[in-house]
């Protein structure tokens, strides 16, 4: 069977790593959204509020009481969505299969992608460096053969940490793990194991499946797995990918768009090799171009061009002029995509009046 390799990224202290990014004073302090008021509970907390032992899930007049200076912020999804958009955005430009879990973590199965070597450490290194530096975030990341050991070592150097469990590493790396870090073993399952006289995944491999499957059922199956560091989940990709793009942030600002062209072609390049990889057969209906200026102001265009089957330098050309006019700006990023067309889509008439 083909070794799979699994990124699990996870966003540091998701919520508050926004509010810090946007109001850099409140990385000086014991930080927690949500909490405020009587009732309130914490939603989460920076990692100065967690030193005191403030947590998730708290309430907010226990928070305050364990840390008398934390400073409470109300919780904005907006801001939050914002960004785990612009998160799963970098990450589907690596790969499509990605699972997102929840706002602020996802798994990517990167077996077959070819950039970066073929190294799933070297993606997992450049995710969390974009996401860095174009979100303003840190994440932790972990690398494994499978969705639970990657789930596990993104959890194991965080805040902003790869963990990296490579396939020849498994045996002995869940040989130690205790029990409480396995999915879906609460408190409940690991006193039911510790009384087995159980602590380790190790002490857990010692004891037969039947034995495992006669007191917890199906999850005895699981637990035996797991303790071997077994996991045949796949990756499930619940979105299809409506676009491709590439997108290039340059360290010293383009002066024209002359300067634009000449780069240009090696990003229609690099758009097809990732149309090669990851289009399929899919029909193209629209092409866009992306220019960020050094003003930080972004702006887009996007036409029909149908029948296109491979996108060349020409057909981005009149893109490029009708967006950048002839005033040159200097310029900080530039991207270039296609969007399919869905031909899956239902066709359907509305009504006047419905």
């Amino acid at each position: 069977m083909h070794q799979r390799k699994i990124i699990h990224v996870d966003c540091d202290c998701f919520y508050a790593a926004v509010e810090m990014r946007d109001d850099p004073t409140l990385r000086e302090v014991p930080l927690a959204v949500g909490g405020a008021g009587g009732r309130g509970v914490v939603t989460t907390c920076n990692y100065k509020a967690r030193a005191y032992g403030v947590r998730s899930a708290m309430p907010g007049s226990e928070a305050r009481r364990l840390c008398p200076g934390l400073v409470t912020v109300p919780t904005d999804m907006g801001r939050y969505r914002a960004a785990s958009q612009q998160v799963m955005a970098i990450l589907r430009e690596m790969t499509d299969l990605v699972e997102p879990l929840s706002l602020d973590e996802a798994f990517l199965d990167v077996s077959e992608i070819t950039d970066h070597k073929g190294s799933a450490t070297l993606m997992a290194r450049y995710l969390r460096e974009r996401i860095r530096r174009e979100v303003g975030i840190t994440v932790s990341a972990g690398v494994a053969p499978n969705k639970f050991l990657a789930k596990i070592a993104s959890d194991w150097e965080k805040p902003d940490g790869l963990f990296v469990v490579r396939p020849e590493d498994v045996d002995g790396f869940v040989r130690t793990l205790p029990v409480q870090k396995l999915f879906g073993v609460g408190q409940v399952t690991a006193a039911k194991l510790n009384a087995l006289g159980v602590e380790t995944c190790g002490d857990l491999q010692a004891i037969g499946p039947e034995v495992l499957m006669d007191r917890f059922g199906k999850q005895g199956y699981r637990l035996h797995e797991m303790a071997h560091g077994r996991d045949d989940r796949p990756v499930v990709v619940s979105r299809i990918a409506k676009s491709i793009s590439v997108e290039r942030t340059f360290s010293q600002d383009l002066p024209d768009r002359a300067a634009c062209e000449t780069v240009m072609a090696s990003l229609v390049a690099d758009l097809n090799l990732r149309l090669t990889r990851k289009g399929g057969r899919k029909p193209i209906h629209k092409l866009f171009i992306k220019i960020r200026y050094s003003d930080f102001s972004t702006h887009t265009l996007e036409r029909v061009r149908e029948h296109v089957q491979e996108p060349e330098f020409d057909d981005y050309l009149p893109l490029l002029k009708e967006l950048a006019g002839e005033k040159d700006r200097p310029v900080r990023l530039l991207g270039l995509g296609v969007r399919f067309r869905n031909d899956d889509a239902p066709v359907t008439q509305l009504r006047l009046f419905d």
